[in-house]
């Protein structure tokens, strides 16, 4: 049944282009369709066991499955964010509504494909498939220089695919399987890649890049801010967990060896997170424009991820406070940008604009707008009882499980060493969560003023005219994202 996930939105795809079906009627019942049988799967076990229908590709054996670390919440937020993205859709014109919905639908289905992949070969496949759809959009629909954008981003993305690739590859070579379960097996009885350094620094700067881990980072913003709105959707709410779900894969892999496995490379995360952290924090807070300023916060939130995945990787993948707040943060992270891309595509059709020197008072004519930015304003930067606030919770309390403190640190720079001593010898990770702590104020400045420029104060010239009200599918599109930040606050144990 799992492969009815990827052909429904495929088959979809090309009703639309070559025999000229609605794009977004149809686009809908294909979200419909695929959101429905994604809940049965995830409900029903039986439903997630394993399909086998891509029998060899290449010589390689490829399956589908739902029995991989995080699959479940993956698939979850995919089906979410391609429903909610198809139902707001708001093309200009008819042709544009065709592309619009056939690249939102090849998105979907290559993040599908990508998270239910038990296979080296379909993982990366279905990921370079969704990439596609996206750099097109960007070239023939984008904001601003949306050409120069969209070479960036191929360029940035094509090298770490490259990159990547050459990683996956090692991995297949030292492991001797393609297959995801039976490197992990492979790894229990012992069997470690020799080259296990090098294979580590190509995954993680592949993975990392594709994920805009700091410095690789100055592709993402702008594609996003340049995006069409279904397309910053499912890219930013979607396609870029790929990276951070392959990381935790590999992590799951190698189990208590995984500190050993990217053991030379742990240091350097610790820092470049932090670059993630406060650098594009600051950069955030800098920006003239919503959807620059949700781009750089995108790229931002990133940062706590990468902080649970290191505290996963460190504890030999043991910690599992870190594993399920990296999931819950994924999810909620996921589920927030979509929401705040979809609210920033109303904003920008009802005013004409997204500068924030033009922008005020708008809740005076939107107030249900204003009610929904404000509520994925507050999942974004933590408030509690939204999902945001319990990834975040738990992957900061998990940098600190078997730490003891008074414990001497040896870190290679003296002035670290003191500085860790002096607060109660603080390790590589706890000294970086002290750090990063200071990501929540930099969030709180830019999302709260983002808030108060948009919606509080007198209306402005641009505001006043925005009386075209909210659609109903407009309202049940940011309902739906809503309630499922708003359901995984209060209840996460649904989820973990």
């Amino acid at each position: 049944m799992l492969i009815w996930l990827i052909l429904i939105p495929v088959i979809s795809s090309l009703l639309i282009g070559f025999l000229h079906t609605p794009g977004r009627m149809t686009a809908v019942v294909s979200a419909l369709l695929t959101f429905a049988l994604g809940i049965g799967s995830i409900i029903a076990p039986s439903m997630g066991a394993s399909d086998a229908y891509f029998t060899h590709i290449g010589g390689f054996p490829t399956s589908l499955t739902l029995l991989l670390p995080l699959s479940k919440p993956m698939l979850l937020l995919t089906v979410l964010v391609t429903l909610a993205a198809v139902l707001g859709m708001k093309a200009p014109d008819s042709a544009a509504e065709r592309s619009w919905s056939i690249s939102t639908l090849l998105i979907s289905a290559g993040a599908t494909g990508a998270f239910l992949s038990d296979n080296l070969v379909s993982f990366f496949a279905f990921h370079e498939l969704a990439l596609i759809p996206t750099f097109v959009m960007i070239g023939l629909y984008g904001r601003g220089e949306r050409r120069t954008i969209a070479w960036r981003m191929t360029l940035y993305l094509g090298l770490a695919s490259m990159v990547l690739l050459a990683g996956l590859v090692l991995l297949y070579m030292q492991l001797g399987t393609t297959q995801f379960l039976q490197m992990r097996m492979m790894a229990a009885i012992g069997r470690m890649p020799t080259a296990a350094c090098l294979t580590a620094g190509l995954l993680l700067l592949g993975f990392g890049t594709l994920v805009s881990l700091f410095p690789f980072h100055s592709w993402a913003a702008p594609a996003y801010a340049s995006a069409p709105t279904p397309i910053a959707m499912m890219h930013a709410g979607v396609l870029k967990k790929f990276g951070l779900y392959g990381l935790i894969l590999v992590a799951c892999i190698f189990g208590p060896n995984s500190a050993q496995f990217f053991g030379c490379w742990t240091n350097l995360l610790l820092v470049l997170l932090l670059g993630n952290v406060l650098w594009v924090g600051c950069v955030t807070i800098a920006q003239s424009r919503l959807d620059s300023m949700l781009g750089n916060s995108s790229v931002m939130h990133m940062g706590y991820i990468f902080l649970g995945i290191a505290a996963f990787v460190l504890s030999g993948a043991s910690n599992a406070l870190a594993y399920q707040g990296v999931g819950m943060l994924m999810l909620a992270h996921g589920l927030s940008i979509a929401l705040l891309f979809l609210l920033c595509g109303q904003i920008e059709r009802r005013t004409g604009t997204l500068e924030f020197s033009a922008l005020g008072g708008l809740a005076h004519k939107q107030p249900l707008l204003g009610f929904f930015f404000g509520l994925a304003g507050m999942a974004s930067i933590g408030l509690p009882l939204l999902a945001n606030f319990v990834g975040e919770f738990s992957i900061f309390v998990s940098c600190f499980v078997n730490w003891e403190p008074g414990a001497v640190s040896s870190f290679c720079c003296s002035w670290l060493n003191s500085l860790a001593n002096m607060l109660g010898g603080l390790g590589p990770v706890q000294l970086t969560v002290v750090f990063a702590l200071w990501g929540l104020v930099i969030s709180a400045i830019y999302m709260l003023r983002a808030i108060r420029r948009i919606f509080t104060g007198e209306p402005t010239p641009v505001c006043t005219r925005a009386t075209l009200p909210l659609s109903r599918a407009d309202i049940l599109s940011a309902a739906l994202l809503s309630a499922a930040l708003v359901l995984f606050g209060i209840a996460p144990s649904i989820l973990i």
